[in-house]
């Protein structure tokens, strides 16, 4: 546990290291000022409220697009998986949609939808949804034929058989989708905010950059970093070592 805490720590002092030596070479606050020079205006966006309130803005934005896009993606991956008819039909869509660039998806949200709350959060559960299916299709594929030919001599109910059966299987995939999701999704989600919402992350630095505030910019970008890294830290990695667990792998 000391060296789970002391490598991410050291880790982290050495990049704020370079930021500090990188600065002091530019030696030019305008382009690159030092951390504690954050300070100051740290406090007056958080004293103010409006920090807090964009960050507010952005985080709904991000639960509501990770809920949706793990929901819709498991349930698409896991059909794919278990149905090799569907697979074949399916499959094509699900590469184009990979390659499809987030950027061409937003716009058409907006052009479609419009600037509306449900264009941008659906701009970010569409961009999502393939990469999700694609993981959880691999972990149904993986899935062992043994225990669902147990589970069909039990004649176990389906709401049970996904709970004891299949789902254990998959949690391995689902981390893994889940990880990922919230990594990807919160980029995403500053581009749809930096295009087309009046609040958010995004906004603000949509916001400073057009008044080449590089300092507000890197306030605004490392609050939101240091929420999700928190997320990550206390949320994710925890279920993803019991998961591995679970599975006999090594915490």
């Amino acid at each position: 546990m000391p060296g789970r805490i002391a490598v991410p720590a050291i880790s982290l002092v050495a990049l704020g290291l370079i930021w500090i030596v990188a600065a002091a070479v530019t030696a030019d606050p305008q382009i690159l000022p030092q951390p504690w020079a954050l300070a100051r205006p740290f406090a007056q966006a958080l004293q103010s409220g409006e920090l807090l309130y964009h960050l507010g803005w952005t985080l709904s934005r991000v639960l509501w697009a990770f809920v949706l896009a793990m929901s819709l993606g498991t349930a698409l991956g896991l059909a794919m998986g278990r149905l090799p008819v569907l697979d074949r039909w399916l499959d094509p869509w699900l590469v184009i949609f990979l390659n499809l660039p987030a950027l061409v998806l937003i716009v058409l949200c907006y052009l479609w939808i419009g600037l509306t709350e449900a264009a941008a959060i659906a701009a970010v559960t569409l961009n999502k949804i393939p990469n999700v299916a694609t993981v959880i299709r691999e972990g149904a594929r993986a899935l062992d034929p043994g225990l669902d030919a147990m589970a069909g001599v039990y004649r176990m109910p389906w709401r049970r058989r996904m709970r004891h059966v299949v789902l254990p299987q998959l949690a391995p995939f689902l981390t893994a989708a889940a990880r990922s999701g919230v990594a990807v999704i919160w980029k995403i989600v500053l581009v749809v905010e930096f295009l087309g919402r009046s609040n958010g992350i995004g906004f603000q630095i949509h916001l400073y950059f057009q008044l080449f505030d590089v300092g507000m910019v890197l306030v605004y970008a490392f609050s939101f970093i240091a929420v999700m890294l928190t997320v990550e830290w206390l949320v994710l990695q925890p279920w993803e070592r019991r998961v591995r667990r679970w599975r006999g792998g090594t915490a």
